[in-house]
């Protein structure tokens, strides 16, 4: 191969290796310098999502927690709230952070967005609680705020995520938070269970390892600093007070209360029949959709008619109509009180 042959080879390969980096917004530096911003953009988000809910809950924020809550060294969060200072978004003084008031409306943008995305995957998706947190977490940066408003008329304008937690408006509004913590109830009291916290998720585990969720009506059974003990659903629920922190209970407006004694779908045996009291808020999206299309409604009549032979499904004749249910659906619906019925 001739020299003028090798020199134009090497001389093409060089041009495409600078075209493949320096291309404009699809060569690898222009990639590289997207990444870097995306990163820095979702670490400074994060951070004033931290400091909006130590503001939140009344709690102190410091370098070394904003640090912990990132899971980046010190040096990188002081490097977070320099750039946050000279954005005009936070006000540091000595050892305490504070939001600034644009700061507060950005971190309100994030934290709205983060919401809207968890009611949206709870109730139009099939993705299980366990996974709302992290997948909106992933997802809270990527809408801008005009965007974020078609999610939430998508869904029809939330007041409250899944875990019972106040969606801020466009506007930034965020209700005054309400209600007591779960361990400072005292034993005979009735509530309604209206946040469960989703972080840690070594905690938030163990809430719905017990089926516990918002909507949910409890009595209290026994408070000490042992253990907390009450009656959930008509099971009963023992948890230690380090988790029971972890849930808020309150009064709130209910279509029909369920009071007293109260029996699921699942504990009529074949030949039974029972009147539909409502569906547990934790059957929701297209699973509770389906539900009401196939009539499972309050006040609808519904009879246990066959059982398969391992005992689930269940076969259920309403409306006319007989419909397969599974176990783990019908421990959700509920049943009225009715003393004329054959079940006690």
């Amino acid at each position: 191969m001739n020299e003028p042959l090798v020199l134009l080879i090497i001389g093409i390969i060089a041009l495409l290796i600078l075209v493949l980096v320096f291309y404009p917004h699809k060569g690898i530096l222009a990639i590289w310098k997207k990444s870097n911003y995306a990163s820095k953009k979702v670490l400074i988000e994060d951070a004033l999502k931290y400091l909006y809910n130590c503001e939140y809950n009344n709690t102190t924020c410091s370098l070394n927690g904003i640090a912990g809550n990132l899971s980046v060294s010190a040096d990188d969060a002081t490097d977070i709230i320099s750039r946050l200072e000279s954005m005009g978004l936070v006000s540091a003084k000595k050892d305490e952070l504070s939001l600034t008031s644009d700061g507060r409306s950005y971190a309100l943008r994030i934290i709205r967005v983060h919401r809207l995305w968890e009611k949206y995957l709870a109730d139009e998706t099939s993705v299980t609680e366990h996974e709302w947190h992290q997948k909106a977490e992933e997802l809270e940066h990527t809408l801008t705020p005009e965007q974020a408003d078609q999610l939430a008329a998508q869904i029809g304008n939330p007041v409250f995520d899944p875990h019972g937690d106040p969606i801020p408006s466009a506007s930034g509004d965020l209700p005054i938070k309400k209600g007591r913590l779960l361990n400072e109830m005292k034993a005979g009291e009735f509530a309604n269970i209206i946040h469960v916290e989703d972080e840690p998720n070594a905690i938030y585990s163990q809430i719905l390892a017990q089926g516990l969720y918002p909507g949910m009506q409890i009595r209290m059974m026994e408070v000490s600093d042992k253990r907390i003990k009450f009656i959930a659903n008509g099971e009963e629920c023992i948890l230690s007070p380090l988790i029971a922190k972890n849930i808020t209970v309150g009064v709130l407006k209910f279509e029909k209360q369920i009071e007293g004694k109260f029996k699921t779908l699942s504990s009529l045996k074949i030949g039974e029949e029972g009147t539909i009291l409502g569906i547990a808020k934790a059957l929701r999206g297209q699973q509770r959709r389906r539900l009401m299309d196939l009539g499972i409604v309050p006040g609808t009549k519904i009879e246990a008619e066959l059982e398969s032979l391992t005992g689930d499904p269940v076969a259920y004749r309403v409306r006319g109509t007989t419909v397969a249910l599974r176990k783990q659906q019908t421990e959700k619906i509920y049943l009225t009180n009715d003393e004329k019925n054959s079940y006690e």
